[in-house]
């Protein structure tokens, strides 16, 4: 596997060599993007923070990794955090940042002794003194997002700040500052040292309805029959979610997972998060068990959020009891697509986007639940 991969700090001695401009323009045309659903152009980020005039500068390890369904930034921290380490001193070093950060996810605490020997092992082999100090998070989700984050490393409440000015201007303590994935970071180091890098693999958390889910190495435009089947599920498969932000779609196993033949219908291909259900499981049960997810990591910064997804949540419990009417699935759509459009974040933005994907092509598991609530007043007259 290539992010098993070890490098011994010679990464960072070859970017040393090589200069900061130099890194990039490497990192640039062996087409590094970031893992962590954006997929932005690594070198283009550092080589905005290193034209900023500014003497003071960071750079941020992201490991809050809160999405429901991955757990692929785990997976590299627990088998090769060297690498991860390795990368972030090469940002630093690329963009003269004073200080670098690793922001963990609160539930990875465990492997915090194992990431710190990993820093004294690779500061060690490549002789560097930039200082790493590791932050973790107290389990809220709106961590994920790259402002909040660095208000959350500043002390303070972690919410999403209005963008612009965007981090590479004006991030951590007002200073120009680089935010970057885990598997970014890994890739960086992997990009540098290795000639027949491959910048199309991807790692990928499949989960869901499967008797084998895993993190799996597969090359971008890989059918997505040939992914799940790696996952063995038990019974017929009929959707897919690509994780809660993603969306939802009907199972095809022919089409390709690429952002661009994903992200054509209606979802986004994000941190290659797969979660697979069978039809053995109910799309209202699904859309209910995220919409909790939702309404209880809302931030609480913006009314739409904080208030509709509540809301929402109210609406699919009363659906999956069978206590709703056809009226509410029209309020549901119109509450759905109000949030995505007017939230603050890209939290709230994406907060309904599982739903109004599985009211677009599971609608009528929708209105069979309705429809049971008639059944049931007609048998009870």
């Amino acid at each position: 596997m290539q992010i098993k991969k070890q490098t011994k700090g010679k990464a960072y001695k070859k970017a040393k060599k090589l200069g900061s401009k130099e890194v990039i323009k490497l990192l640039k045309n062996k087409a590094v993007v970031g893992q962590g659903g954006a997929n932005f152009p690594t070198g283009t980020k550092w080589e905005m923070v290193l034209n900023e005039k500014e003497p003071e500068k960071y750079i941020i390890c992201n490991a809050d990794e809160g999405e429901p369904g991955t757990f692929k930034d785990k997976f590299i921290l627990t088998n090769n955090p060297d690498i991860v380490i390795e990368g972030l001193l090469i940002g630093a070093e690329v963009i003269k940042a004073k200080k670098a950060f690793i922001y963990l996810r609160g539930e990875y605490e465990y492997l915090l002794p194992k990431i710190k020997r990993s820093i004294t092992k690779v500061k060690k082999q490549t002789k560097s003194k930039i200082p790493i100090e590791i932050v973790v998070g107290q389990g809220a989700y709106i961590c994920g997002e790259e402002t909040a984050i660095m208000e959350s490393i500043a002390n303070r409440r972690p919410q999403p700040l209005q963008k612009p000015p965007f981090p590479t201007q004006n991030g951590l303590y007002g200073k120009p500052t680089v935010l970057n994935n885990v598997g970014t970071l890994a890739n960086v180091s992997l990009a540098i040292h290795y000639k027949d890098f491959d910048p199309e693999l991807r790692l990928y958390s499949l989960s869901g309805n499967l008797t084998t889910p895993g993190i799996f190495e597969l090359k971008l435009g890989i059918k997505l029959g040939d992914l799940i089947r790696l996952g063995n599920p038990e019974h017929p498969i009929k959707a897919v979610y690509f994780g809660c932000f993603g969306g939802c779609m009907p199972y095809n196993p022919d089409m390709k997972i690429s952002p661009k033949d994903i992200c054509g219908k209606d979802c986004i291909l994000g941190s290659c998060t797969i979660i697979a259900v069978d039809e053995k499981h109910s799309i209202v049960d699904m859309a209910t068990n995220i919409a909790k997810f939702y309404e209880f990591e809302s931030c609480g910064k913006c009314t739409p959020c904080r208030e509709g997804t509540m809301r929402i949540l109210g609406l699919l419990e009363n659906i999956s009891m069978k206590d709703a009417s056809m009226k509410d699935l029209d309020t549901l759509q119109e509450l759905a697509e109000v949030i995505k459009e007017t939230s603050f974040c890209g939290l709230g933005q994406t907060a309904t986007s599982h739903l109004l994907t599985a009211l677009k092509h599971f609608r009528k598991e929708f209105e069979e639940r309705v429809k049971e609530k008639r059944n049931r007043r007609r048998v009870a007259r």
